[in-house]
């Protein structure tokens, strides 16, 4: 896909998001896009972002990497993929929000780098509401101790919430996990007194029933850059 034609998707989908919000009776830029670039060329991103595009979201570390070492600094780099343990060293202080934190122990390990960097590295909760066993994200029985950990972290800045509901060909079927993702924000900023701004949910296929349902960052790549390996 030419990148003039990216830019037109890109805008076109912004405007679908400005419609939701005021649908929802909220601000047109209360939520915001972050641009899917995994898989794609260094070169579109870099389009993209001298169009106007601040954030963007990459799955895999290595690729992240690379994509950092040739692109503007002044890009947000979002990880939304499940991190590992092993790769801790390599993404905090690199990246401006970590979405996938799903279990105590990497929240533990990215603790122990960020302050051994000493900087503060902001960071989502992923919640598997659907508890779906292929699926990352931990589950909402198991969020307590993950919670008391990060709303008593010195080093890592818990901003909120990120969902990867069940794969639906009707978004309205995925309200219900958006909804009850914003309640759990809810409940958890009155039990910890923490602001917790951030709900990260919404994909190609329902973003509009998520900004309409809370959601304050969206993530979406192919309406946007076209099918991977298609450039």
């Amino acid at each position: 896909m030419d990148q003039s034609s990216i830019t037109d998707r890109w805008l076109k989908v912004l405007e679908q998001m400005a419609a939701a919000a005021r649908r929802a009776g909220r601000a047109p830029d209360s939520a915001r896009l972050l641009a899917v670039s995994k898989l794609h060329p260094a070169h579109d991103i870099r389009a993209l972002f001298e169009a106007g595009q601040p954030m963007f979201g990459e799955n895999y570390v290595q690729e992240a990497l690379g994509k950092m070492a040739v692109l503007p600094r002044e890009i947000s780099w979002h990880l939304i993929g499940h991190l590992q343990t092993n790769k801790v060293k390599s993404v905090v202080g690199r990246f401006a929000l970590i979405h996938g934190v799903d279990s105590l122990k990497l929240a533990r390990s990215l603790h122990c780098q960020a302050e051994a960097m000493d900087l503060t590295q902001d960071v989502l909760v992923q919640v598997n509401l659907a508890a779906e066993k292929q699926k990352s994200g931990i589950f909402e029985a198991d969020l307590p101790p993950l919670a008391e950990f990060l709303a008593g972290s010195s080093f890592l800045r818990w901003r909120g919430l990120m969902l990867m509901p069940p794969f639906f060909d009707d978004p309205d079927r995925a309200r219900p996990y958006f909804a009850r993702l914003r309640e759990l924000a809810d409940t958890l900023r009155t039990g910890f007194g923490l602001a917790l701004p951030e709900l990260s949910m919404g994909m190609t296929g329902d973003f509009e029933a998520a900004i309409e349902e809370g959601a304050t960052l969206v993530r979406i790549g192919t309406r946007i850059f076209g099918e991977r390996g298609s450039n």
